[in-house]
C-alpha cells in the first residue's frame, strides 16, 4: 500500500506541476482570470517546481522499507495532502471554491487518508 501510495501521488504531483508550469490559464480556469497578469502567471509556474520536487521524491521512495529515512517523506506528504484537503473542505463547504475542487477534495482526502494509513503501518523494525 505505501508503495501504491507514493507511485500514485508521484503521477499525480507530477501532472499538477506540469498543469501549473506549462498551462497556467487552463489548469486555473475559473480561478485565475483570462486576462492574468504575468506576473500571476510566472507566480503560478513558480509553484509547479516544487510540485515536480516531491513527485521526483515519492517516485524515488517508492521502494523505500521502512525505516527512519522513509518515515519523513510520507510525513511530509501527510502533512501536505492533510492542509490541502482542509483547504478544499474549507472552500467547497463556504461555498467560495470552484465546482472542480468537490473532485480534488476527494482526491486529496483520499491521498491524506493513504498517507495516515502509511505512517502508522510503516513504523521502521526496532532492533
Amino acid at each position: 500500500m505505501v508503495k501504491l501510495t507514493l507511485i500514485l501521488s508521484a503521477i499525480y504531483l507530477a501532472l499538477i506541476g506540469i498543469g501549473v508550469m506549462f498551462f497556467p490559464l487552463q489548469f486555473g480556469v475559473g480561478a485565475v482570470p483570462a486576462d492574468a497578469s504575468p506576473q500571476l502567471i510566472a507566480l503560478l509556474r513558480l509553484l509547479g517546481g516544487p510540485f515536480l520536487g516531491i513527485a521526483l521524491l515519492n517516485w524515488l521512495s517508492r521502494d523505500g522499507r521502512p525505516s527512519t529515512g522513509l518515515r519523513p517523506v510520507l510525513l511530509a506528504n501527510l502533512v501536505g495532502f492533510g492542509a490541502v484537503a482542509a483547504n478544499d473542505v474549507w472552500g467547497v463547504a463556504s461555498g467560495e471554491a470552484r465546482d472542480v475542487a468537490r473532485i480534488f477534495l476527494v482526491i486529496h482526502l483520499a491521498f491524506a487518508a493513504a498517507f495516515a494509513w502509511s505512517v502508522l503501518k510503516s513504523r521502521p523494525a526496532e532492533g
